[in-house]
């Protein structure tokens, strides 16, 4: 009796605990719904079209509208523009019973689910070109099942809304097409040169293809895999009963004549700068492309117009540059820099057309800085180690460790010359003879922090001339001379403040950060020092009546026996209010493709050129540092006193 009391009981617990259950998920998916249907209701969906036309906006450091980013910049056509074997082979690839579901295909969603059932994740979408289209103008890209719970019923909401053929219009004009293509019209340009109501059915099974994975079947890139994909396009035509098999095999027959007439996709205001912007947010904010592209966000930079404008101003002059000895075009890049922020003020990554997201090299570049590297690797270190402005070096042919011997540019030694003269004349063999006295591992702390990366390949007194094995950029030669003007303290250098987007501010991954690298004593006599190289030195081609400006020469050797000349010329310059970094060279140098001059003759009147066209905007202050010969006339007049004392004592007695 008590065994059956007892399983009676059990049952009875049993009973309950599954209506509990059974309870309990019955409102977890009422619940789902409803929020569902409510996230549905209250997307407007009958805004669509104004949704897919958002624009990232750029804004300057005062807040003024300075650029956008927008994949709508490709053009946009109508449905009727786009040839019928486009449209259908878009259909046949992405979604064969696009013409017949309300929105969603049960079949595909049930394939899919299976799917991510036995791969344990979400790997497969099940998506109509609905749903694509929803997730692209309403909402996130992220794989979860409440994600694509939200698409599916938005997608129904989109249907009783728009037509078939209005939303395979959306879809085709907004689609990335990869290398930078949103849309098709802009898609048939990048790849064919024509216009998508020119394509051929072979191309327009390649533009088709491409839609699965835009990186992978780029045909720039891949034109293997996106060939063989196109075929898999064309057998699902024929198997949707779009073309015939023998319009299928003519199809695969026909060459590829790739072709790009689409111009570039940013043809807004300061595209080097918007470059830089979208590489930042990509990297430090951890949005894509695809996000700045089309989903509308706010983003507030260092930028000043005036003086991006003025620079890009100075770049249309193909005057200022010095052609190679064979009369080709050099390559040049600039950057500037608020020091007291770090903030990148203004940029222009190359000479000659701009390419989306191409090569730039003021921030990209990697290549030896020459002299510019000697206030950071020596001259720095050597005034903290105690050496003075006036302390006198050794110049004179020399042989470091048996078999590194350094030479004077031109051939002249004086036998000893004050730091101050070796720094103004950018002396080499002085400069490694002080390294060598101080320690080479008090030259790479102090490089260290400046911020200078370096490799084990660097670690010889070679460094002390700019010789490195990678090299650096223009970008981060001109954080590290942040340095100077800013009292001992370097800025990490950036573009973005921050971004404002649909949801609210987004958080970086990481904040730019500062370092104490030296004191202000020392940074008073660098200052000093370059003050007069600009003045008197190497950098008197770059001087303007009336501006303080303090900077720094640099050239490398073509790497050549017998060869003289320049393959890469640098010139650094400041004032209290700006550093400016500007690089002026040859990417693979040899005897016909080299600069004849150095960068007394290149870089510096560069320089001065931008100065000139941006000097009205330049605040105009003043290091309010003596000269070297004001600060050793009050040293020595110190070093007297007791002296003097003694003297008067002496009168005395």
């Amino acid at each position: 009796m008590k065994t059956v009391s007892k399983f009676l009981r059990k049952l009875w617990q049993r009973f309950h605990l599954t209506q509990i259950l059974i309870l309990a998920i019955a409102v977890t998916i009422l619940a789902g719904l409803g929020f569902v249907f409510y996230f549905m209701k209250s997307a407007d969906v009958e805004t669509l079209k104004e949704g897919l036309s958002q624009s990232t906006i750029i804004y300057d450091a005062e807040g003024e509208k300075a650029s956008k980013i927008s994949a709508k910049s490709s053009e946009s056509i109508p449905i009727d523009q786009m040839p019928e074997h486009l449209q259908n082979a878009v259909v046949s690839i992405e979604d064969h019973r696009f013409y017949e579901h309300n929105g969603f295909d049960v079949k595909g969603i049930a394939r899919a689910f299976f799917t991510n059932i036995f791969s344990g994740d979400v790997v497969a979408g099940g998506s109509t070109i609905t749903q694509q289209l929803t997730k692209n103008a309403l909402l996130s890209h992220e794989r979860t099942y409440k994600r694509k719970i939200e698409e599916l019923f938005l997608a129904i909401e989109i249907e009783k809304v728009y037509s078939k053929k209005e939303i395979l219009e959306m879809y085709l004009n907004t689609i990335y097409f990869g290398s930078g293509a949103w849309g098709v019209e802009t898609a048939s340009k990048k790849y064919f040169g024509k216009g998508a109501n020119d394509l051929t059915i072979a191309e327009a099974a390649m533009l088709a293809g491409i839609i699965k994975a835009p990186s992978a079947l780029d045909p720039y890139k891949n034109l293997e895999g996106a060939v063989e994909r196109r075929n898999v396009v064309l057998n699902q035509m024929v198997k949707h009963g779009y073309i015939t098999q023998e319009e299928a095999a003519a199809a695969k027959e026909e060459n590829v004549n790739l072709e790009d007439t689409s111009g570039d996709p940013l043809a807004g205001k300061y595209p080097y700068y918007t470059d830089a912007v979208i590489s930042e947010a990509i990297s430090r904010f951890g949005l894509t492309q695809d996000d700045l592209l089309t989903k509308g966000y706010e983003i507030h930079t260092a930028l000043d117009q005036d003086i991006q404008s003025g620079l890009e101003k100075v770049y249309e002059k193909d005057w200022v540059f010095p052609d190679s000895v064979n009369g080709d075009p050099t390559q040049s890049a600039a950057v500037f820099v608020d020091p007291k922020s770090g903030g990148v003020v203004a940029i222009v990554g190359k000479r000659g057309e701009h390419v989306f997201r191409g090569f730039n090299y003021a921030t990209q570049m990697r290549t030896s800085p020459g002299s510019t590297l000697k206030p950071l690797a020596v001259y720095t270190p050597a005034l903290e180690e105690g050496y003075e402005p006036t302390s006198m070096l050794k110049d004179e042919p020399m042989t470091f460790g048996g078999e590194y011997e350094p030479t004077n540019y031109g051939g002249n030694y004086r036998g000893e010359v004050t730091m101050k003269t070796a720094l103004e004349k950018s002396l080499n063999v002085p400069t490694v003879w002080l390294l060598d006295q101080i320690g080479l591992s008090k030259g790479l702390d102090a490089l260290e922090r400046f911020g200078i990366p370096l490799v084990e390949e660097d670690k010889s007194l070679a460094i002390a001339l700019g010789g490195m094995y990678k090299g650096v950029s223009p970008l981060q030669i001109a954080e590290a001379y942040t340095t100077f003007p800013n009292n001992g303290v370097r800025k990490d250098s950036f573009f973005i403040k921050k971004i404002v987007g649909p949801e609210g501010e987004v958080e970086p991954k990481s904040a730019p950060q500062e370092t104490q690298v030296t004191t202000k004593e020392v940074t008073d006599d660098i200052n000093a020092m370059l003050l007069n190289v600009v003045e008197e030195g190497s950098g008197r081609n770059a001087r303007i009546p009336g501006l303080e400006l303090a900077g720094k020469t640099g050239s490398t050797q073509v790497p050549i026996e017998g060869v003289s000349g320049t393959k890469d010329q640098w010139f650094v310059g400041y004032t209290p209010d700006i550093v400016g970094t500007v690089w002026i060279g040859v990417e693979n140098a040899d005897e016909e493709n080299h600069l004849a001059t150095n960068s007394s003759e290149g870089a510096v009147p560069l320089f001065k050129e931008i100065m000139q066209e941006i000097e009205p905007d330049l605040e105009g202050s003043s290091f309010n540092v003596p000269p070297i010969e004001e600060k050793q006339g009050e040293k020595e007049e110190e070093d007297g006193w007791f002296d003097r004392v003694v003297e008067k004592w002496k009168d005395l007695f």
